[in-house]
């Protein structure tokens, strides 16, 4: 079969706009709280790897509205993603390390942001293995990726002034 079901197309839509959306809304609260992000390097990281994540969701969203591609070629580009974000993941464990505290463990602060890189790669496996039934867990993916988003918008606004 060439191209997602119909039915993702809408879903693809709605997502790549309210990923990007959210996207914009970490990278400008980043820029209201600049100086407290760059006292503390690990808010840093881990908005960048929410704002890859995000940017995966874009993509894998637009990739699938792409006529007639193979859902195995739709795989491999979800996988290479992946693999971006979770580079941009190992970046922000590095820093919450360096930037550990007491009772402030490294690893609770950045779990949460490998669960949609952890969902697009089993998602694109899938694509690449399988057909179809990938392509949810690639929209899965990109919900987390709004999630985690949505959290680190958060963090960024609001946690850091405290």
């Amino acid at each position: 079969m060439d191209g997602a079901e119909p039915g993702w197309s809408e879903f693809a839509v709605a997502m790549a706009g309210a990923a990007a959306a959210l996207a914009g809304l970490i990278i400008v609260a980043m820029s209201v709280n600049i100086d407290r992000i760059l006292k503390a390097p690990s808010v840093a990281a881990r908005s960048l790897s929410a704002i890859g994540a995000l940017v995966l969701a874009v993509a894998s969203s637009c990739l699938i509205l792409i006529p007639h591609q193979p859902l195995w070629a739709l795989g491999l580009e979800v996988l290479a993603g992946a693999a971006v974000v979770w580079v941009l993941w190992g970046f922000a464990v590095r820093d919450a390390r360096a930037d550990a505290r007491p009772g402030m463990p490294a690893l609770p602060r950045v779990v949460y942001l490998a669960l949609p890189p952890a969902v697009f790669t089993v998602g694109g496996v899938l694509l690449v293995l399988v057909g179809g039934a990938g392509v949810a867990w690639v929209a899965a993916g990109a919900i987390l990726s709004v999630i985690v988003g949505v959290m680190m918008a958060w963090i960024a606004l609001v946690e850091i002034l405290r």
